[in-house]
């Protein structure tokens, strides 16, 4: 008898664990993950007014953060970020923040108060989000695409060891260009 009930329970156990990676992908509420090409049928607007898209940064690491100004969170992850972007900044890495559905001024005052040197790119309506994950979802998100154009991190809110282990993925990445 102790076989039979093991069998079953290993069948559902096995059937459960191979949806847990999707469960836990959709809890972090992105809509692309690890080894996709990242989408770049866009153009990113930055505070300054240029324009860039990835399809123009191809050739080098790019890091999307996905932030606002009223995310405490985002606040407290835009130092590290800002103190990753002075390492890698002339390696061959960019580091765009993509302020989520905010106006130009609030946009340019955020970038002030956060004294931060790596630019902000306007997202009106979150379109840009849209493309990498729910929009329904939180921000505090960092998107990190290889040379190709290929995601190869992501992250989801502050959480020192993912971060370290993003800046450890930056790092490699830079190291080979």
């Amino acid at each position: 008898m102790a076989t039979p009930s093991i069998s079953k329970a290993q069948g559902p156990a096995t059937a459960v664990s191979s949806v847990k990676p999707a469960a836990a992908d959709e809890d972090r509420g992105y809509l692309v993950k690890v080894g996709d090409q990242a989408p770049d049928n866009f153009e990113l607007v930055l505070q300054d007014g240029t324009k860039t898209s990835l399809k123009e940064l191809r050739g080098k690491t790019v890091v999307l953060q996905f932030t606002a100004s009223w995310c405490s969170v985002c606040r407290k992850e835009m130092p590290h970020l800002e103190d990753m972007w002075q390492t890698y900044k002339d390696k061959n890495v960019v580091l765009i923040g993509v302020d989520r559905d905010e106006p130009l001024e609030k946009v340019k005052q955020f970038h002030k108060d956060m004294k931060i040197t790596y630019p902000l790119a306007l997202d009106p309506g979150a379109d840009i989000f849209g493309r990498f994950a729910h929009k329904k979802s939180g921000v505090t998100r960092n998107v990190v695409i290889d040379s190709t154009g290929k995601i190869v991190y992501l992250t989801r809110l502050y959480d020192e060891k993912e971060f370290a282990d993003m800046v450890k993925v930056i790092d490699g990445l830079a190291k080979k260009s």
